[in-house]
């Protein structure tokens, strides 16, 4: 099976945060991001342009430790279900089926050795920045 095009990079990481308004303050204020969305109060998500942050409260990072998943982007929303399609054929486990967010983001994530969780995610904003960036 023929591998789909390439990502557009491992720009978005999400992290497990004990005190979100302190981690907010800290990606915010002292390293300039901005807040893209914030669907709750328990998540935030930060960029700087050309990626992605996410902060997700916990009261106890998991035993895994702070790391969520990374996520790859991709820069169609139609390559989503190529990629789920040629890594499954690769024997990857798929964690979840692609599906579209309520941001109109389109993702799913599948595990790596070692237990790493990866999303592979079209995300509106940063794709529409990308094209924007190479016009």
């Amino acid at each position: 099976m023929e591998r789909p095009s390439k990502t557009a990079g491992l720009r978005h990481v999400a992290l497990f945060v004990p005190d979100l308004v302190e981690a907010e303050a800290f990606f915010v204020d002292l390293m300039g991001m901005e807040v893209e969305w914030r669907p709750d109060e328990s998540n935030v998500y930060l960029t700087s342009g050309n990626d992605n942050l996410a902060l997700h409260a916990v009261s106890e990072p998991p035993v895994q430790g702070q790391l969520d998943h990374i996520g790859y982007f991709l820069s169609d929303p139609e390559e989503v279900m190529r990629w789920a399609e040629f890594l499954q054929g690769n024997g990857v486990t798929l964690l979840t089926e692609p599906r579209t967010h309520r941001d109109g983001a389109v993702s799913f994530y599948c595990l790596a050795p070692g237990g790493i969780r990866v999303q592979l995610i079209y995300h509106p904003p940063i794709a529409a920045a990308d094209k924007a960036r190479s016009d």
